[in-house]
């Protein structure tokens, strides 16, 4: 993935389309034998409690509830206030492109304190997706303004234009942005939650990662102060703090 920091500026391109796309992994006590014991059952577990492609949409019974929808984020402005709809029905999706739900072999070759789990080998599951249409038409939206913000910027680097933070427009996106980051992980949440029922487990432990987000981060200069810097990570992901 790039890395891009920018000073008192958010480029909306620069975090992408897919905003907060992540990858969650829950652990679970039972070996990897179940998933030949009952192929069917882990299968079906997967395919009935996510959707796949583009405009994926649940209804009806299939509707998720969670705390991220209640979230007063929603009204923050009035672009964001129209996406609520569109929430609510794809909470609990997976999308398209690389974006995928499965199950695998999750191996500790060391007893690991951190996660509180000892060395061997477990069953697990793994999600790659994000902030599903919210978090596109976010970018779209805001990729749009910040282009007319600055109409001279050359065709070549015209998806790399900004929006001050000092901005209503930077204010704006800057919380759209964090919106989408908690969608997204409630997404994750969601899935592995109805995946977990479904095929009777429950995990041992949670981890996930985000990228194609924005971070404000102080960083030192030869004068022995510190300067806030955003950085941008699209399809990149921190290894730590």
């Amino acid at each position: 993935g790039g890395v891009l920091a920018t000073e008192g500026a958010v480029i909306p391109y620069a975090v992408g389309v897919d905003i907060a796309c992540r990858m969650r992994i829950s652990v679970f006590p039972q070996s990897v034998i179940v998933l030949d014991q009952q192929p069917g059952k882990f299968k079906k577990a997967l395919t009935e409690n996510t959707i796949f492609g583009a405009g994926g949409r649940h209804t009806g019974n299939k509707l998720a509830e969670h705390q991220v929808l209640d979230d007063d984020d929603w009204n923050s402005a009035k672009y964001v206030r129209s996406l609520h709809e569109l929430a609510c029905e794809q909470l609990g999706t997976s999308g398209s492109g690389n974006h995928f739900a499965e199950w695998g072999l999750f191996t500790i070759e060391d007893d690991d304190d951190e996660l509180g789990l000892a060395a061997g080998k477990y069953l697990a599951l793994l999600t790659h997706s994000g902030s599903r249409g919210v978090g596109f038409k976010i970018a779209s939206h805001y990729s749009k303004l910040a282009q007319q913000m600055h109409p001279n910027l050359e065709k070549s680097v015209r998806n790399l234009a900004w929006l001050p933070m000092v901005s209503e427009l930077g204010q704006e996106y800057w919380i759209a942005m964090e919106l989408a980051g908690k969608f997204a992980a409630a997404n994750h949440e969601v899935i592995h939650k109805r995946v977990s029922k479904a095929a009777g487990i429950k995990p041992l432990v949670t981890v996930e990662n985000h990228h194609n987000f924005a971070w404000k981060m102080s960083i030192p200069v030869p004068d022995g102060s510190e300067r806030e810097v955003i950085v941008h990570r699209k399809g990149a992901t921190p290894a730590g703090n």
